[in-house]
């Protein structure tokens, strides 16, 4: 357990130096105009900004208070001194991770701040801590309060979730290939090039953290294809490096669209719906794209 602090104390240091150290060799493999270094000095101000004056004024004290008085209703206690309550502890994490990064992708609310993670138009180690600055204030840690109902103690969940992320980091270098029978239990480079890809045949897919279980689970797995290679960024691609776009763009599309709403239904659907969702059925969500691709292609081949 001591071990586990002094690493996340130290973590912010290494992920920093690991990164600046990825993108000088991937840049002198690639050459300097091939690496994008303009993109990772926006994701290490997003990153440095969220990690010190944001981290003052928006802690998780509210979280914290809700994830203690569920903890003192539990409905049982976990044994943190036998093995058996550590692997419970992470599998419930794994499972409250991989519906907060669900509806990060499929609620348009948490997806206006989840998409900044996504803007970098190259994934790279630096690509993997530009978080965006609202996330707190979007609520998403809502989805880990249950935890401590059923036995899961709340440092320790916020402990695995803090591995978790730590986890991730490096999952998000592309020099690393796939790696065989692992990718069929654990979240791997391979599996998260695809979850960062923009291509209509990857979206919405492997949205695991350490585990890629629950995904193959609920049919959100999605294998990288040999002959499709990944394109990163959005579906509409951020061409800015302004700091404030990047963090903002999205709030500022759906505050147009919620002051265009004609009814209270519009609303609801503009804040809970999937990213591109339009009231009249012609919106631009995966499951609509989706559609119409289907529907190309048919009518391409018939005579």
């Amino acid at each position: 357990m001591a071990t586990l602090l002094i690493l996340l104390k130290y973590a912010v240091y290494i992920v920093l130096a690991s990164s600046m150290a990825e993108a000088l060799v991937l840049s002198v493999r690639h050459g300097w105009r091939g690496y994008d270094w303009r993109a990772t000095s926006v994701s290490v101000i997003d990153f440095l900004v969220r990690e010190y004056p944001l981290q003052w004024l928006l802690p998780l004290a509210f979280w914290g208070h809700a994830m203690d008085w569920f903890w003192q209703h539990r409905l049982w206690t976990l044994p943190m001194n036998h093995w058996s309550g550590w692997l419970g502890c992470f599998l419930g994490q794994e499972f409250c991770y991989y519906w907060f990064h669900r509806a990060a992708h499929r609620t348009r609310w948490f997806w206006c701040n989840h998409s900044v993670h996504h803007s970098p138009n190259q994934l790279n180690l630096s690509a993997a801590y530009r978080f965006g600055w609202l996330g707190r204030l979007t609520g998403s840690t809502a989805f880990f309060v249950l935890a401590p109902l059923f036995g899961m103690p709340p440092k320790i969940v916020l402990l695995m979730l803090s591995l978790n992320l730590l986890y991730q980091f490096l999952l998000h270098a592309t020099w690393i290939p796939r790696l065989g029978p692992l990718e069929w239990i654990l979240n791997t480079p391979s599996a998260h090039r695809v979850h960062h890809a923009s291509n209509l045949e990857y979206l919405d897919g492997n949205y695991g953290g350490v585990l890629i279980v629950f995904d193959r689970l609920f049919n959100t797995y999605i294998a990288e294809k040999p002959g499709i290679p990944c394109r990163f960024g959005l579906v509409t691609p951020m061409t800015t490096y302004n700091l404030l776009t990047v963090e903002f763009n999205q709030w500022r599309a759906l505050w147009r669209d919620l002051l265009e709403a004609r009814s209270i239904r519009e609303v609801c659907g503009y804040l809970f719906m999937p990213p591109g969702w339009r009231p009249d059925g012609k919106g631009e969500t995966t499951a609509d794209l989706r559609r119409r691709m289907t529907t190309q292609s048919l009518g391409a081949r018939q005579p």
